[in-house]
């Protein structure tokens, strides 16, 4: 494997000029880890369909290989099929292709396509192989799911219908990882599932994050950021020795690559790229 290569980067539009200028500073700060790609989340609804593009945009600008998130919930097939033409005039040859979550006031019923899997038999269907597509995995099941079992063949699903690769939701537990992908594998599932990084940098936002997407965050990792009290520069140490070790039992365990939630800044994922060699 080589190691230059196996990194890859999520990136969010940002809301306005200030933001603009601090998500261009830390991508062309990561820009020295050569990713293999970066990826440009995309709102709920839609909400920041023109900010993924512009964002797409400016990370093509930097000489990124860029792939845009694509959800489907509450889209019809002629407006992802004017999404799609656009990247693929832009010369965009990945995305990532997710459900998404309704807008305000919608069910997933809402659209044309209510499931990854829809979207993704649309996309292959719609631009035959010119997008490699990546999908989501759940190592510690989605929290929307209704079993680990019926999670893991809605995985299975997506991958049958064409899915490249995935990317998993972030997560603590190595094991979870493993476990995931040997029962992955053993459904005949044969392409790359790359495990999602969280660094850890804040406390209150990790928790929060991790509370509405399901991501287990072990109690004494919980317990030990308590500690701290808020102190950032310790909260900040600690997270990258956990998140550097975990990387390193991924990495010696056999994994495709690692792709690292940056919340657009550069320091953390930096530092745990420093630690183990990558950059």
């Amino acid at each position: 494997m080589n190691a230059s290569k196996a990194l890859s980067l999520e990136f969010f539009p940002p809301r306005d000029a200030a933001a603009q200028e601090k998500l261009s500073v830390a991508a062309r700060r990561l820009s020295a880890l050569n990713p293999a790609y970066v990826s440009v989340t995309f709102g709920a609804g839609g909400s920041t369909r023109e900010g993924t593009a512009e964002a797409v945009r400016l990370m093509q600008g930097l000489g990124f290989d860029t792939a845009p998130h694509l959800s489907c919930v509450g889209s019809t097939r002629s407006v992802l099929a004017d999404i799609l033409d656009a990247y693929r005039n832009t010369g965009v040859r990945r995305v990532v292709a997710l459900r998404g979550d309704p807008p305000s006031g919608m069910g997933i019923d809402s659209g044309d396509l209510h499931y990854a899997v829809d979207l993704v038999r649309f996309i292959r269907e719609y631009s035959g192989d010119w997008f490699h597509i990546e999908v989501a995995a759940y190592p510690e099941v989605h929290p929307q799911a209704k079993s680990a079992q019926s999670d893991l063949d809605h995985f299975v699903s997506k991958v049958n219908a064409g899915a490249n690769a995935a990317i998993t939701q972030y997560f603590f537990n190595a094991d979870a990882y493993f476990d995931f992908v040997d029962r992955a594998q053993a459904k005949g599932v044969n392409v790359p599932i790359v495990p999602g990084i969280m660094p850890i940098t804040n406390q209150v936002q990790l928790l929060r994050f991790s509370d509405m997407c399901g991501a287990e965050v072990p109690r004494w990792i919980r317990q030990r950021l308590a500690d701290y009290q808020g102190d950032l520069a310790s909260i900040k140490a600690f997270g990258k020795d956990v998140i550097t070790h975990m990387c390193q039992r991924l990495l010696d365990g056999g994994v495709p690559g690692l792709h690292f939630y940056t919340l657009n800044t550069a320091e953390a994922t930096l530092a745990i790229a420093h630690d183990l060699k990558l950059g």
